[in-house]
C-alpha cells in the first residue's frame, strides 16, 4: 500500500489536547531512550477491533518523530515535505516567513534558485533552505561582528 504525502504543505496545528498527548508521548520515549539502548524501534498501534499490531521503524523515521513531537509539544505547527518537492512562491514566502514580493525580487537576483512552469516559479524546498541557512549564518556572522564592537567600545555586552 503506497503512502502519499499531502499534496499541501499547510502545516498541523497542534490543539491542547495533541500537545498533552505528545509531551507525554516524548517524555515516554526520553525515558525509553535514556534507559536503554535501541537495537531497533517499532511503534504500537491499537486497532478498532481492540487488539495491537506492532510496525517496525528505521532508526532515521524514530529521530524524525521525535523531532516531530518535540515541535508539536512547544504548540508549533508541523508539516513534512520531502527534500525534492517544489514550492509556488507563495509557499517559498510563507515558509521564510517573508512577503511573496521580497522573495520574488530574492529570485529575480539569483539568489534563489527555480525555474519557470509556463508564468509560474517553482523553488526547490532544498535550495530554498539552502538559501535560508546562508541567510541565517550571514545574521550570526553580523550579530558576532556587533557583539565584538559593543565589547571593545565597552557598552557592556
Amino acid at each position: 500500500m503506497a503512502v502519499a504525502l499531502p499534496s499541501s504543505i499547510e502545516p498541523v496545528a497542534p490543539t491542547a489536547e495533541v500537545i498533552e498527548a505528545a509531551e507525554a508521548s516524548l517524555r515516554d520515549l526520553a525515558q525509553v531512550r535514556g534507559a536503554h539502548s535501541l537495537r531497533s524501534a517499532s511503534v504500537s498501534l491499537e486497532l478498532d477491533d481492540g487488539g495491537w499490531a506492532s510496525v517496525a521503524l528505521p532508526p532515521a523515521v524514530l529521530e524524525l518523530l521525535q523531532g516531530i513531537l518535540v515541535q508539536m509539544a512547544q504548540g508549533h505547527a508541523v508539516t513534512l515535505l520531502p527534500v525534492h518537492a517544489e514550492l509556488t512562491s507563495q509557499q517559498a514566502a510563507d515558509l521564510l516567513n517573508v512577503s511573496r514580493p521580497f522573495l520574488i525580487e530574492r529570485l529575480n537576483r539569483g539568489e534563489i534558485p527555480f525555474r519557470k512552469v509556463g508564468t509560474h516559479r517553482r523553488i526547490r524546498l532544498h535550495d530554498l533552505m539552502a538559501y535560508k541557512q546562508a541567510i541565517d549564518q550571514q545574521r550570526v556572522t553580523a550579530l558576532d561582528e556587533l557583539t565584538a564592537q559593543a565589547q571593545d567600545l565597552g557598552m557592556g555586552y
